[in-house]
């Protein structure tokens, strides 16, 4: 059967599109999100956490706005302060 240069040009389009969702499909999420983009969604996420604007999260400002902070409190906060910083979460999200 003879295909018309119209339907060849769909059948590698196809191709190509399944081709490009494989290749997706096979590298890690983290490939899709680089340092500078995560930092700034943590950098957000804490500016709306830390209630009183004091630079510092509490873990009780974080056990409702930050739950996977709140629940690795005491790792990040290694110096037992009682509150830790954008800096310090950063870091540790970079490790």
């Amino acid at each position: 059967m003879l295909l018309s240069y119209y339907q060849k040009d769909l059948i590698e389009m196809r191709n190509l599109v399944y081709l490009s969702m494989s290749l997706t499909l096979l590298l890690p999420p983290q490939s899709f999100a680089n340092d500078a983009s995560r930092d700034k969604e943590i950098a957000s996420r804490f500016a709306k956490c830390d209630i009183n604007q004091d630079g510092k999260l509490t873990p009780n400002e974080a056990k409702g706005c930050m739950p996977r902070i709140y629940d690795h409190f005491s790792r990040i906060d290694s110096q037992n302060k009682g509150f830790v910083t954008l800096a310090e979460i950063e870091a540790m999200a970079n490790k």
